[in-house]
């Protein structure tokens, strides 16, 4: 090995309350303790993990630096954490709709939970009041579960449905954390060896990556924090911090017993030894108590702290962690193992504080005496920043230049994060769908999928999840937009609409039409986006016959009026049937009728005999007798018909709408004379003569009335 790897290794614990450095020395596979120091920070320079006060905090950390070098020579480099307490966890969900696309590929998936990333650092930046999230490190994320249409599944790829989702879990740092603690050790000059986070050193030196698929709660117990750190699934899945901590404790000694805080804390540090404790307070008093007695006074504050942190660590975990440990000064406190057990409901063996005594890569034999919990975090920063470092990587987006924080194994993708470019919107978007309606029911027309980005890195194509270096140049272009639809009405219908009918007692299909606002539409018409089309079909006998090519007209009824009242006329043989009964041209037809045309039809004339056969109206009335033996028929007028001024006869032809008027004759008998006017008599032979007319045998005169059947005989003599 090289002289630098045989060097002590420098490690700094940069705390709330004061600043905590030892030397590490290497040796073999373990690690021995050479020196620490310890001094406390004089002003209020550091809040909740975050250096406030550069100036004050390097001075503290300059102090430090030289009581050790003046041991152990000079000191340049150095290992660092990022407080635990300034960790933050989100999680979030995101969703990508599936229907009409592809299944998902393994870049999907890496899209969507980059997407699902980002949309937390989104949010954590919302209730931060950051104005841009662009101020936080992804420092790791962990996918909960993916779903396929609200259903967990194990994987994404190759899936197919409607809706993907993927939950993920992230932890960001802010960058200003990171960027103020380089600033205080450039003052105090020392440059930054390795960089780690708080609660990764604790957990990395205590709890074996064997373990960490268990929900455990690491609480790191300070003077004026509690920083919490939870373990499940083979990771750190939240991290919390409480406001309180050690020092609640000593102001409560204080307060109880009159002391200063100084004195107060000599106190509390003595408790454990459960020796008499002998106290001067401020008046000049001096008072000896018992352990118990102490404990007794505090109890109160120590079941407080307990609660705060066990609340932490149910808000944080959901539940009751599997175990509790407590590392920290503060985790001294007495009776705090015992409250936080009772407060979580866990068995009391299941709440401990963890020493350094634990850490197994620590050689136990040249320990400092007096020292316990309160070193495993800077032991932990130590061995976990040499062997696990955290480094800077330099690379570009899109010509922008990037300092990328390489806690884990760094992709494309977290460049592209760290560059604030948007992973949801790099896919280029669908084009416009379109919502018609066909027949009253509601459709969508999707439009063209969208592009799929182009990721170079180097000159070559490369994917999300591809690693990146120093000195890579990234350039991304988002994928075009997808072009509105363009589908036919036929293509979206799936053809001409048609109803089945039974004519004649055969099939027969009976073509529609597609309308929009009254307008037939052909079939290849390109829809649009609001259209409302209607199919129509033939709704009469008369719509039937046209779309059979069949002529309505010969089934049209004369429609006249005889003495104002109308009357509609068929010919005999037109006459049309629906299911059996007699219908018209304007009777209602639908799917599976069965209708009766008739064929072979000719053009129908109408007259006035044709009219009055169809209404049963006489014209002329008629009586059959025999003159002279030979059969003769007798005609008169009962009924005339007048067309205005015209007398209409028998032979007269009518037209649609003719206005008739019916007149009736008055009936009077038929008389032997009336014979005359169809009989052609010569009356010249019969001069000088004597005639002679019988009725049925019996002699009678010109006026006799006759009947149906009446024999008449005529003689000359």
């Amino acid at each position: 090995m090289d002289e630098r790897k045989q060097s002590p290794l420098f490690a700094l614990d940069i705390g709330t309350r004061s600043v905590v450095g030892l030397l590490l020395q290497p040796k073999d596979e373990q690690f021995q303790l050479i020196n620490m120091e310890i001094i406390e920070h004089k002003e209020r320079s550091m809040l909740d993990g975050q250096i406030h006060d550069i100036p004050a905090v390097a001075t503290v950390i300059q102090q430090v630096k030289e009581k050790l070098e003046e041991r152990h020579g000079t000191l340049e480099r150095v290992c660092v954490a990022a407080a635990g307490r300034s960790l933050k966890t989100k999680r979030a969900t995101y969703s990508y709709e599936l229907t009409g696309k592809q299944m998902l590929t393994q870049e999907d998936v890496m899209h969507m939970e980059l997407s699902a990333v980002q949309k937390a650092q989104f949010e954590l930046a919302r209730i931060e009041e950051k104005e841009d999230s662009l101020h936080y490190f992804c420092v790791g994320y962990s996918v909960i579960h993916y779903q396929i249409d609200g259903e967990v599944i194990g994987s994404l790829i190759d899936q197919n449905g409607a809706e993907a989702t993927v939950e993920v879990i992230a932890t960001f740092l802010p960058k200003i954390v990171v960027e103020s603690l380089i600033q205080a050790l450039s003052r105090a000059e020392l440059e930054l060896e390795a960089l780690t986070l708080e609660p990764i050193a604790a957990i990395n030196v205590l709890i074996p990556s064997s373990m960490r698929r268990l929900n455990v709660a690491l609480v790191d117990i300070g003077a004026g924090t509690s920083d919490i750190a939870i373990t499940d699934e083979n990771t750190v899945v939240a991290y919390g911090m409480v406001p309180c901590a050690g020092d609640e404790i000593t102001e409560a000694i204080s307060d109880h017993f009159l002391l200063d805080f100084q004195e107060a804390e000599t106190v509390k540090r003595q408790i454990r030894s459960n020796e008499p404790i002998s106290i001067h307070d401020i008046l000049g008093f001096e008072t000896q108590y018992k352990a118990d007695e102490i404990i007794q006074a505090i109890r109160s504050p120590i079941r407080q702290l307990a609660k705060k942190i066990s609340d932490e660590i149910l808000e944080l975990n959901g539940r009751p962690p599997k175990a509790v440990m407590l590392v920290g000064g503060g985790s001294l406190t007495p009776e705090l193992t015992t409250h936080v057990a009772d407060q979580l409901r866990l068995p009391r063996n299941r709440v401990a504080i963890r020493g350094i005594d634990a850490i197994q890569k620590l050689d136990r034999d040249h320990l400092p005496a007096n020292i316990g919990p309160e070193l495993v975090t800077p032991i932990g920063i130590a061995i976990a920043a040499k062997e696990n470092p955290i480094e800077y990587l330099s690379v570009s987006v899109n010509e922008q230049k990037l300092r990328l924080f390489d806690i884990k194994h760094l992709t494309v993708g977290d460049a592209l994060l760290s560059a604030g470019v948007e992973i949801s919107k790099l896919y280029g978007k669908p084009g416009l769908a379109q919502f018609i309606t066909i027949d009253h029911k509601k459709m969508t027309i999707p439009g063209e999928l969208g592009e799929i980005p182009t990721l170079m890195k180097n000159n070559h194509i490369t994917t999300l999840q591809d690693p990146i270096y120093a000195n890579d140049k990234i350039v991304v272009k988002r994928g075009n937009d997808g072009k509105k639809a363009v589908v036919t009405i036929e293509e979206m219908y799936g053809g001409t609409p048609n109803y089945p009918l039974l004519v004649n007692g055969e099939k027969v299909n009976i073509p529609g039409a597609f309308t929009l606002h009254n307008q037939v539409l052909p079939a290849h018409y390109v829809l649009q986006d609001g259209d409302s089309i209607s199919i129509t079909y033939p709704k009469t006998i008369a719509d039937i016959l046209q779309a059979l090519n069949m002529e309505p007209h010969f089934f049209e009824k004369l429609q006249i009026k005889i003495n104002g009242k109308s009357h509609r006329l068929l010919y005999h043989g037109y006459e049309l049937r629906c299911n059996g009964q007699l219908a018209d041209l304007y009777t209602p037809v639908k799917a599976f009728d069965h209708l009766m045309i008739p064929k072979d039809l000719h053009e129908v004339t109408w007259t006035l005999a044709n009219v009055c056969q169809h209404l049963n109206v006489d014209v002329k009335k008629q009586l059959t007798l025999y003159f002279n033996g030979q059969k003769t028929v007798l005609t008169k007028d009962i009924n005339q018909f007048f067309r205005g001024n015209e007398k209409l006869e028998a032979t007269s032809l009518l037209y649609p709408n003719d206005d008739l008027t019916l007149q009736e004759i008055p009936d009077t008998p038929f008389i032997l004379q009336d014979i005359f006017a169809v009989i052609d008599i010569d009356t010249a032979p019969m001069q000088n003569r004597k005639i002679e007319i019988r009725k049925n045998g019996i002699e009678t005169g010109f006026a006799e009335t006759v009947y149906e059947g009446d024999e008449i005989s005529l003689t000359i003599t």
